[in-house]
């Protein structure tokens, strides 16, 4: 195994010093390197290259992330397919931008708190055990919430990224080859990331839902791309439309359908409420037989509201009652009609018959 060294570094690079100048000079102006794919396992020391901006190390076999706390102007770092497993030492480079750590055997994403300028993280296809997913530190979430602008996590089992509704300037999210299932989960983030305009969610399971590609374009205004896809302005406008028209059928409907049943509601309770009257039925002297009658109250205004109509219900069935009781006392008393069969008690029936005869 190979471990990069300073003096690997010289002997590899097209270092020209100039006259009297010296290594550690020519060193300290180096602003790439690019080592990928040398076997490397390990970093040494490279204090020296103070002046570092860009380092390649991906395509070998480094472990752990050590010896860069130097490398404070250090903005792109390549650490694709590694056997790195944990994410650390990383802290104090204040000025990183793009961070490739795809192809490791990290299991979550964590030690990035301070990377205040970070715009890239790249941490596709982990190498972890089977059933397990990727994580996310929330800490680092938060750090990251103001500057992460493109995000790749394919390929590592996630099932659930409505926490990343943290990062509020998140404008590309690739997450292709996971377990994602629910449609309401990804609209639940794409109301929150304002800013998205390219997701790309190719081989999950929630791709293969009912108008799943209709709905995410429907719920995000700044979406440009999904699936490598474009939207077009017409497409998103027709959904639009369509989703209008039959917003507008569903609030039609739910009106009609609730002054309908407040209507039969209304005309049931008055259909069935019942009001008691008294009708005497008079002999001669004072009455001695009395029942009740129910007269069944019926709207006589649909338009009527329910206040004004049950006081016009109510004078209806007092006159109706009144009305009644005379016609009954008429009619009785013209015609002498008695009703034996409603007493309860047989001697009220003696007495009428006695008192007739």
């Amino acid at each position: 195994m190979v471990r990069l060294t300073l003096d690997l570094i010289a002997r590899n690079s097209n270092l020209k010093p100039r006259r009297k100048e010296t290594i550690s000079q020519c060193l300290k102006k180096i602003t790439h390197i690019n080592f990928s794919d040398k076997n490397i396992d390990a970093i040494e020391d490279l204090s020296l290259c103070k002046n570092l901006s860009v380092l390649y190390l991906y395509d070998n076999c480094i472990s752990q992330i050590t010896n860069l706390n130097y490398a404070t102007n250090l903005t792109h770092l390549y650490l694709q397919n590694n056997c790195i497993s944990c994410i650390d030492n990383l802290r104090s480079l204040k000025k990183l931008e793009k961070l490739y750590l795809g192809g490791n055997y990290i299991a979550v994403i964590e030690g990035l708190e301070g990377l205040g300028e970070l715009r890239e993280l790249h941490v596709e296809n982990q190498r972890l055990p089977l059933g397990e997913k990727l994580l996310f530190d929330p800490r680092t979430l938060h750090s990251l919430a103001k500057s992460l602008s493109i995000l790749n996590i394919s390929n590592n089992n996630i099932d659930d990224i409505r926490d990343l509704e943290i990062l509020e300037n998140l404008n590309q999210l690739i997450a292709i080859d996971n377990q994602l299932l629910h449609v309401k989960d990804l609209e639940f983030l794409l109301n929150k990331l304002m800013k998205l305009w390219k997701i790309d969610l190719h081989g999950n399971p929630v791709c293969l839902k009912p108008k799943y590609r209709d709905r995410l374009i429907l719920v995000s205004k700044s979406l440009e791309f999904l699936d490598g896809k474009e939207i077009k302005n017409i497409e998103r406008q027709f959904l639009m439309n369509w989703k209008a028209s039959k917003d507008a059928k569903k609030i039609s409907k739910k009106r009609s359908s609730k002054n309908e049943d407040a209507s039969n509601s209304f005309i049931s309770n008055f259909k069935t409420m019942h009001h008691i009257v008294p009708v005497y039925y008079p002999q001669v002297g004072k009455p001695k037989l009395v029942f009740f009658s129910e007269i069944q109250r019926y709207p006589v205004n649909g338009n009527a509201s329910p206040e004004s109509s049950r006081e016009d219900y109510t004078k209806i069935i007092e006159e109706m009652g009144n009305l009644s009781l005379k016609q009954s006392e008429s009619l009785l008393t013209k015609n002498g009609v008695h009703e034996p069969h409603l007493f309860h008690n047989p001697k009220e029936k003696e007495n009428l018959f006695v008192e007739n005869e």
